[in-house]
């Protein structure tokens, strides 16, 4: 285990690393500026000249870098460009600042080139990882992993189409309750429900145009209503898209089950099998993701297109008479009450309209215009797959029924159980199950926002190996899972819990609009007003009447998850803002020692013996041999035979940063600053912030452009490691400590995590600087 020396802390107290991490590095504001301009003046006046530090640098520290940005650009036949852990080119995404070269090891004091290989290979999980997974993309692939309007529109619509296989059946569910005279209503309801879809569709439209970035509800209802609003919207969409997952698997599975009548009892094994493979295949990147989901989207259209077609052709032999239903008996009355639960009810086909507006950055060029035209073709295409759907169910005389599916007695009826059945039923199926994939794009989406607003955990602002925010597919994997499993997959127990949630994101986000277009007036103004205004009052009676028609079946469920959301964000916003308060750097705030700091470069002295026998254990070539083949102890047992380099860790230059690097220089020995960003603009945004404060030490900065900060830190330490083997490397983070353990899963657990990847590796210590908050 590796040693600590220095400051420890409680260890009943949570402890989660400050550094490196992987969330955008924020800018300091004036006053944050003012305040490192003048601690930087304080370090001028106790501390050496910056020559002096750099000069008595035992390495060279520009090696072990990865690739510069002219590097990763994706080869012409493939995304993915090869990392070696080592190499010559520096690690700066810019010219670095003209530095004095370290200088060379004197004769028979370790080797400084050529860097060898890593110490050891990748571990098993981590290969296990890129066969599954794929290798990781750089951060110049994300151009390439947009998607085009072909492959878009099935991706982000398969939500929205697809609720056409059991929105008009959950109408027809309610309306059936009060018999002949409910079943009336299902023309004029779904009429109503067909225009709602059309003032959505074009509320949204206008969305886009005034967030031509990404305009989601929490987006729109944040900027236009305040941060309340917003979180409340956020909570709807999330919960929304939770349901989304755990319904349309469900109704997937019910499609499968009406055909294969067997599997009934396996129902919640499928759904959560189906779970798992969605899981994996959005792991490896959106445009993966979105070639396996485009060809079962489009299957479904065709086929809802096929059998509305041969419905229709049926219906006109007939002069379109209408076939009369079974003679249902009445259990309820009919009347304003009911008629409402229905429209609530054949509503839920509006699910997944907003996708669109919240996906726009994964749109190709120009974003927000393919973003509207994408979302044009699926308004299209929900209206007329519902409404043919509906009219068919009208001319039908077709009821629900337990065990098979409306879609499934439609297909029967016009395909009876041949080809054509088996691929209307494979296609819903397979639909209904891929559909959940819309839920999968934008959930973790819309999770990286709240992180970044910190309202909720930075890891989940995180992109993954491929690209994709992997923390927050996951979470809503297991959610939803969770969701499914506990309602024994049954869509019927589901579909009360899924209204609220979704319309009351529709209506705060469109009263936003009403707000945005009132503020800006620009040109065309009152028209989108009025197009918004009409959204939110249709998506407020929506939302009204779920909420009060549905809300002892269920959908008091999605109003407590509302509630907790806003609860459990609120406080973990509040938390973060009383830790960054705390890190603000104050005037008078870094203690440094009143003496002068310089490093100590003497050498110690060394025996003629040590020096002349090449086998003797304090020649550094010797333990470097014995250290790499494992055939001798380390030789280190006195003071003159520790010879240090300390490397200080720092993501931003805050109170926590500043006292890590106080206790380093005041150590005496030299020191090296690194810092790893996971893009050029954050290394130059924090090259700038080094500059104010002094440059005062060395610096060497890491681009890791695969969004990784623990691979480069080790990487970069074997280098450092097998540059100089004879000197004992201390590694030096800085650590918030927490004194309330339940707020350890907000912060990065660097520092275990590095201390863990380097204990394999001989003579490096590592050691935290603890910061109380």
């Amino acid at each position: 285990m590796s040693g600590t020396h220095g400051k420890k802390t409680n260890a009943n107290r949570t402890r989660s690393a400050a550094v490196p991490g992987s969330t955008p590095l924020r800018a300091l504001d004036a006053q944050q500026l003012r305040v490192l301009g003048s601690v930087g003046r304080e370090w001028r006046r106790v501390s050496a000249e910056p020559e002096v530090w750099r000069e008595a640098l035992p390495v060279d520290p520009d090696l072990g870098a990865l690739p510069t940005p002219a590097q990763i650009t994706p080869a012409r036949f493939g995304r993915v460009v090869p990392v070696s852990p080592f190499g010559p080119t520096t690690s700066r995404g810019a010219a670095p600042p003209t530095r004095t070269p370290a200088p060379p090891a004197p004769p028979g004091e370790g080797p400084t080139s050529p860097v060898p290989a890593p110490l050891r290979p990748s571990g098993a999980g981590g290969r296990v990882r890129r066969v599954l997974l794929g290798p990781a993309l750089a951060n110049t692939a994300i151009a390439r992993e947009r998607m085009r309007k072909i492959v878009a529109l099935p991706v982000l619509s398969a939500d929205a189409l697809s609720s056409v296989a059991y929105g008009p059946e959950a109408m027809l569910a309610v309306l059936v309750l009060a018999g002949s005279a409910g079943l009336g209503y299902s023309i004029p309801v779904a009429a109503t429900i067909a225009f709602l879809m059309l003032a959505i569709g074009v509320s949204y439209r206008q969305t886009i145009r005034a967030y031509p970035h990404g305009g989601g509800s929490y987006i729109v209802a944040t900027d236009n209503l305040g941060r309340v609003p917003g979180l409340i919207a956020a909570a709807g969409l999330m919960t929304d898209y939770i349901l989304t997952v755990a319904v349309s698997i469900a109704a997937g599975v019910a499609a499968i089950t009406s055909a294969v009548p067997s599997l009934d009892s396996s129902a919640v094994l499928l759904g959560v099998a189906a779970i798992a493979v969605l899981l994996a295949c959005n792991l490896r990147g959106i445009r993966q993701a979105g070639a396996i989901f485009a060809a079962p989207t489009y299957a479904f259209v065709i086929a809802m297109l096929a059998l509305i077609a041969a419905g229709l052709s049926d219906a006109a032999g007939r002069d379109f008479h209408r076939v009369p239903p079974p003679p249902v008996d009445s259990t309820e009355a009919l009347g304003v009450l009911l008629v409402m639960r229905a429209f609530a009810s054949g509503a839920t086909a509006m699910t997944g309209i907003e996708a669109i507006s919240n996906a726009v950055p994964a749109f190709k060029p120009v974003e927000w215009r393919n973003a509207r035209t994408t979302l044009t073709w699926m308004i299209g295409l929900l209206v007329v797959l519902f409404a043919g759907i509906v009219a068919l169910v009208h001319l039908l005389g077709i009821l629900p029924r337990s065990g098979e599916t409306v879609l499934s007695q439609l297909a029967h009826h016009n395909y009876g159980s041949g080809p054509m059945y088996v691929f209307t039923q494979a296609a819903t199926a397979a639909v209904l199950l891929l559909a959940a994939n819309t839920a999968f794009n934008d959930f973790p989406r819309v999770l990286s926002l709240l992180a970044r607003d910190d309202h909720a955990p930075r890891l989940f602002a995180r992109m993954g190996d491929r690209l994709a925010f992997s923390n927050g597919i996951i979470l809503l994997s297991v959610a939803a899972g969770l969701v499914y499993v506990a309602f024994d997959g049954r869509t019927a127990s589901l579909i009360p819990l899924y209204a609220v949630g979704v319309f009351l994101a529709f209506t705060l986000s469109q009263s936003g609009m009403v707000v945005h277009w009132w503020r800006l007036r620009d040109r065309h103004w009152r028209k989108s007003l009025l197009f918004n205004a009409v959204g939110a009052v249709l998506s407020a009676v929506v939302l009204v009447t779920a909420g009060i028609t549905k809300f002892t079946e269920g959908a008091w469920v999605a109003l407590v998850a509302v509630v907790l959301f806003l609860y459990v964000t609120t406080h973990i916003r509040r938390h973060y803002d009383t830790v960054a308060a705390a890190l603000r750097l104050q005037r008078h705030s870094i203690e440094l020692p009143r003496r002068a700091i310089a490093p100590r470069v003497e050498v110690p002295p060394r025996s003629v013996e040590s020096s002349r026998d090449p086998d003797h254990p304090r020649n550094p070539e010797a333990f470097a041999r014995t250290g790499k083949a494992g055939e001798r102890e380390e030789a280190e047992e006195v003071p003159e035979e520790i010879r240090h380099l300390t490397l200080v860790l720092i993501e931003t230059l805050d109170r926590a940063g500043m006292r890590a690097l106080a206790y380093a220089a005041s150590l005496q020995q030299p020191v090296l600053v690194v810092h790893v960003s996971t893009a050029a603009h954050e290394a130059e945004r924090f090259r700038d912030q080094w500059r104010l404060w002094g440059d005062h030490l060395p610096l060497q900065e890491l681009l890791s452009p695969y969004r990784a900060v623990i691979a480069p830190l080790v990487n970069y330490i074997e280098a450092l490691h097998h540059q100089r083997p004879d000197l004992t490397l201390t590694v030096i983070l800085p650590e918030i400590v927490m004194c309330q353990r339940r707020y350890s899963a907000l912060h990065s657990r660097t520092a275990r995590r590095l201390r863990r990847a380097l204990r394999p590796l001989r003579k490096v210590v590592v050691t935290t600087v603890p910061f109380h908050v």
